[in-house]
């Protein structure tokens, strides 16, 4: 009962359950298992012994109908591991252009957003929301219920427990170093929104200043661009 479009590619050794959508142009590399309720838009390429749309590793799970729902031109690195969601009914979600490397697991109820980029070994507990053009380095760990915002860039190895801003680099045990300058150029942002930004950054997470006295001071002494909007309302 599986649904494949005309042009899918499916390797050796491929396991497809029934229940599972796979749009145009989607490639199973070899050793690929696609679980019921996976559903993927167009030209998705998963490698070698992935695993999509696994049962959530959650000791509450009694077999809830759920389901993995990625965009289109996504790419999936070798033994990447989604897992759907353990809510009746619920998705853990891929958008559009993300690129997983090898040995990533996104545990249940995950909401990826585009262009996101997630290196070797990183591990995203249940609940977790990444926004667009993210990138977490290798050996990551990252908390359940946790936010990364767009454009964010997280260091390897780092441990994350709670939000981390947009357009920030962010290392170690949530620790905000500065904007995510190379970032915010390829991105087409101007120096002086960054310098704007840079500020209020300063001001938010490197003064000694309480974080609603600090984002007060941001409104009242830093150009407001729609960046810097972004990561006030963020917080």
């Amino acid at each position: 009962k599986a649904k494949l479009a005309d042009d899918v590619f499916v390797g050796p050794f491929c396991y497809v359950e029934d229940d599972v959508v796979l749009g145009p142009g989607c490639q199973l590399d070899s050793h690929v298992t696609i679980k019921s309720g996976t559903r993927m838009g167009m030209r998705n390429t998963i490698f070698q012994g992935a695993i999509i749309g696994g049962d959530p590793q959650d000791r509450g799970f009694r077999g809830q109908s759920s389901a993995v729902v990625l965009g289109d031109d996504n790419v999936i690195r070798e033994f990447v591991t989604i897992h759907r969601s353990k809510l009746d009914d619920g998705t853990t979600t891929l958008g559009n252009r993300n690129y997983l490397m090898a040995f990533v697991h996104l545990g249940h109820d995950c909401c990826l957003a585009d262009d996101i980029t997630i290196t070797n070994n990183v591990g995203c507990a249940g609940h977790v929301t990444i926004e667009d053009r993210a990138n977490i380095g290798g050996m990551t760990g990252i908390h359940q219920w946790t936010r990364i915002g767009r454009a964010a860039m997280v260091g390897g190895m780092a441990r994350i427990t709670r939000d981390v801003p947009p357009f920030c680099v962010v290392t170690g045990e949530n620790d905000v170093n500065d904007i995510n300058a190379v970032g915010l150029r390829r991105l087409g942002v101007s120096q002086d929104a960054r310098r704007a930004l840079h500020k209020a950054v300063r001001l938010l997470f490197k003064s000694e200043l309480g974080l609603t006295h600090a984002m007060d001071i941001v409104r009242r002494d830093v150009e407001i661009t729609p960046e810097v909007e972004y990561l006030l309302q963020f917080e």
